[in-house]
């Protein structure tokens, strides 16, 4: 009894090794036939995408990822699909492609080209600077990740570029809201724009103008001494502009304002002085 037990153990043994064998192999089999299907559909969807249809290419492209996801090509599929959509305006679908491949391919080596395309994505929807608020805060939340996370990239000297240009539409915008106010004499939410404008957008086209306005401001309801604080800020780093003439007019029958050379004046005295007035 002993050696037909031990027997049949052995049968049973090999009966199972030669079926696991088996497995391994078809599996190898459907796994090398799914990268083949695959990569003929990544073939089929680039042609498409050449021919200009990316509506139907952005469809291969997911059919692509979906047959093998654990191949080097289904991130590739899910990049070429966002740029494909991007490249014919069809910016949230576009979004969708770029969210989806920053959280399910995280440390992907093209990390920084998807969120440089993110952010244009973004950018490229901004029409109206008082409207599309939303999508400036977006676009310049990524193209501050591709600043920070891939300084040495060309991406990050582009996003720099157009992060200068959001600063600027930001800044128009609170100049808007602060003339708005300012219309109605509505002076303490006026006032706190235009310092809003000084104090975060100082390299803007706008800041000249917010410190008049302050200046204007202040004078009109009686607080000669903050009207002359702004004036002599307005003075030490912009003497030679029509705001600052415009303010000395303002002013000047009460406060002499000292001119200033201008080659003593410092890049950083604006940083320094405005300080003050928080």
């Amino acid at each position: 009894m002993g050696i037909k037990y031990k027997l049949a153990y052995i049968i049973i043994f090999l009966v199972v090794f030669s079926c696991s064998k088996k497995s391994e192999k078809v599996t190898t089999l459907k796994e090398k036939n799914l990268e083949t299907q695959m990569i003929e559909v990544y073939n089929q969807a680039m042609k498409e995408f050449e021919r200009g249809d990316v509506i139907y290419a952005g469809q291969k492209f997911a059919e692509a990822e979906l047959l093998y996801p654990q191949s080097i090509w289904a991130p590739r599929a899910v990049l070429m699909s966002a740029y494909g959509y991007f490249s014919q305006g069809y910016y949230n679908d576009a979004i969708i492609d770029l969210e989806r491949f920053l959280f399910k391919y995280k440390n992907h080596p093209q990390t920084d080209y998807a969120y440089y395309l993110l952010a244009l994505s973004h950018y490229d929807q901004i029409v109206d600077e008082k409207k599309d608020l939303n999508e400036i805060l977006e676009a310049k939340k990524n193209f501050q990740i591709v600043i920070n996370n891939f300084p040495n990239t060309d991406y990050a000297k582009d996003s720099k570029y157009k992060l200068d240009l959001i600063l600027e539409l930001m800044a128009s915008k609170e100049m808007y809201l602060a003339r708005y106010y300012f219309q109605r004499e509505k002076w303490i939410p006026a006032i706190n724009r235009f310092k809003k404008v000084i104090n975060d957008y100082d390299t803007t086209i706008y800041v000249e103008e917010a410190l008049h306005r302050l200046v204007e401001l202040h004078y009109k309801i009686g607080l000669v001494e903050e009207a002359q604080k702004y004036a002599l800020l307005l003075g030490y780093n912009y003497q030679s502009s029509k705001w600052y003439e415009a303010s000395y007019k303002l002013i000047n029958k009460n406060y002499d304002v000292k001119k200033i050379d201008g080659s003593k004046q410092s890049k950083n005295l604006l940083k320094k002085l405005k300080t003050l007035f928080k």
